[in-house]
């Protein structure tokens, strides 16, 4: 299971530079819109320390985290649900996406231009909020034609075009479509559209580096992680013990891309749970509330399709007796079946007949 985050946002805002920090491969920054013209896409593991202290543990042949997926895409401006600068092309790139990452400018640097003329980060929110809204509504007044005369043919459709038009009325007054009040079965309803609207997001504020340890107003919500493009793109060069020298210096305790990533996760309710033998010690990712066989099944498929139960230890009772022999012995290990919720770091061996 991969997460897949679209880094949006004007031109000029730092994206590009927050995305070769996050993976360290060389999107084009360049002081002008538009540098990014195809998507860049790059896997950044998810920092968990309790990798490091499994693999100690076992001493493992490897050891493998989990990943995040980030899609860094061109600039958005005013007119882009309308095909303005690169606009269709990114809308249909955000779409394949599980979630946004929006990058608001908050830097002051008089020398990289402002494609608004002016830094002004509710002004830069709210204009990419109306075009993601418009490009939306877009897709709904598409659909509903052929949606309504389906509707016609099979009463089943009636439900998803009352919906639709619930939808419409409601964005356009220009609410994102994730805010307005649904069950699950309606959002899975219109779940097949890819509203980009509907998708959970995230802020991040590219702040001077006199900023980094500030605390910022909430943008729509939600509170925007304060991160100095400039100072991780610095960071990702560095060796790790002159990066930890120089996080010291500007009162940072890690990397403000480390809080981006497990925000990430947090916003699309996932969690890991561990793998630990002699080959590997891996991560892997699950929705929070997965129960066993389909954790199981994230591994790979016959795992879920022939579970019969799982070996479970805690994280915590795994690293006190020394891993699986000494949890086991002090009675530690636990066999779970087919109901068990899966909890946040379990390291868990798997039983299962195909």
């Amino acid at each position: 299971m991969s997460l897949s985050l679209g880094i949006v946002g004007l031109p000029n805002v730092g994206k590009s530079t927050l995305f070769t920090a996050l993976t360290r491969k060389a999107a084009l920054a360049a002081n002008y819109p538009f540098a990014t013209i195809e998507p860049n896409v790059g896997l950044v593991t998810v920092p968990d320390s309790r990798l490091d202290a499994l693999a100690e543990i076992v001493n493992p042949q490897r050891v493998v985290p989990a990943v995040v997926e980030f899609v860094d895409i061109a600039g958005l401006v005013k007119g882009a649900s309308e095909g303005e600068g690169l606009g269709n092309q990114f809308l249909a790139n955000i779409r394949e996406t599980d979630a946004i990452c929006e990058v608001v400018r908050y830097f002051t640097d008089t020398d990289v231009i402002h494609v608004e003329g002016k830094v002004n980060p509710e002004s830069d929110v709210e204009t990419i909020r109306t075009e993601l809204v418009l490009a939306d509504l877009g897709t709904i007044e598409r659909a509903l034609p052929r949606l309504e005369k389906e509707a016609k043919k099979d009463k089943a459709g009636e439900a998803k075009v009352a919906m639709l038009k619930r939808l419409q009325e409601w964005m356009d007054q220009g609410h994102r479509a994730r805010k307005m009040e649904m069950t699950a079965e309606e959002r899975e309803l219109v779940r097949d559209l890819h509203l980009l609207t509907m998708k959970p997001m995230l802020y991040v504020a590219n702040v001077d580096e006199s900023q980094v340890a500030e605390q910022f107003p909430p943008i729509d919500g939600v509170t925007p992680i304060a991160i100095c493009a400039k100072v991780e793109a610095d960071l990702a060069e560095l060796e790790p013990s002159e990066a930890a020298e120089y996080l010291e210096e500007i009162g940072l305790a890690e990397p403000g891309l480390n809080t981006l990533v497990r925000e990430a996760y947090r916003l699309l309710g996932l969690q890991s749970y561990f793998t630990a033998g002699e080959k590997e010690v891996r991560a892997w990712t699950v929705p929070v509330g997965a129960k066993a066989p389909q954790a199981a099944g994230v591994i790979h498929t016959d795992f879920e399709r022939g579970f019969i139960k799982a070996e479970i230890i805690g994280y915590d009772e795994y690293v006190e007796f020394g891993g699986e022999k000494g949890a086991k012995e002090a009675g530690k290990m636990r066999l779970e079946g087919k109901e068990y919720v899966m909890q946040d770091g379990d390291v868990v061996h798997f039983k299962f007949n195909v």
